[in-house]
């Protein structure tokens, strides 16, 4: 055996959009969202479908469940993780109907929802745009 540390090998660089997107997933408060199309507008460029693939690609490391769908449904194969993130911030959820699928929450999307520039009330988000 050698006492040889095998090299690792070298991560890629993290693409400019991503970091863009990653950056205000950062920036949404506690206890508001921001849907996939929110996060484009507010960027000017790509679409949902291009910062859904940012966020699964790399939302690992910024608070992911804050980047929603716009219907308030919880992503599929995360809801069980994001739920008690949900809780633990206050964001406004609204009970399953009795004959939903999973009998799980949907995020208040009308009060849930961050503009990107109203802050919350602890003082936290808003100000400059990214």
């Amino acid at each position: 055996m050698s006492d040889e540390v095998p090299e690792r090998p070298e991560l890629p660089e993290l693409p400019e959009y991503a970091e863009r997107v990653l950056a205000v997933a950062e920036q949404i408060p506690p206890g508001r969202v921001m849907t996939y199309g929110d996060v484009a507008e507010w960027l000017g460029e790509g679409g949902p479908r291009q910062v859904g693939r940012v966020m699964a690609l790399y939302g690992g490391a910024v608070p992911w469940w804050r980047v929603v769908r716009s219907d308030g449904s919880l992503a599929a194969g995360h809801a069980l993780r994001a739920l008690p993130h949900y809780r633990a911030e206050g964001t406004r959820l609204r009970q399953a109907p009795p004959g939903a699928e999973g009998h799980l929450p949907r995020l208040d999307m009308r009060r849930a929802r961050w503009d990107g520039v109203t802050r919350a009330p602890d003082g936290t988000g808003g100000g400059a745009r990214i």
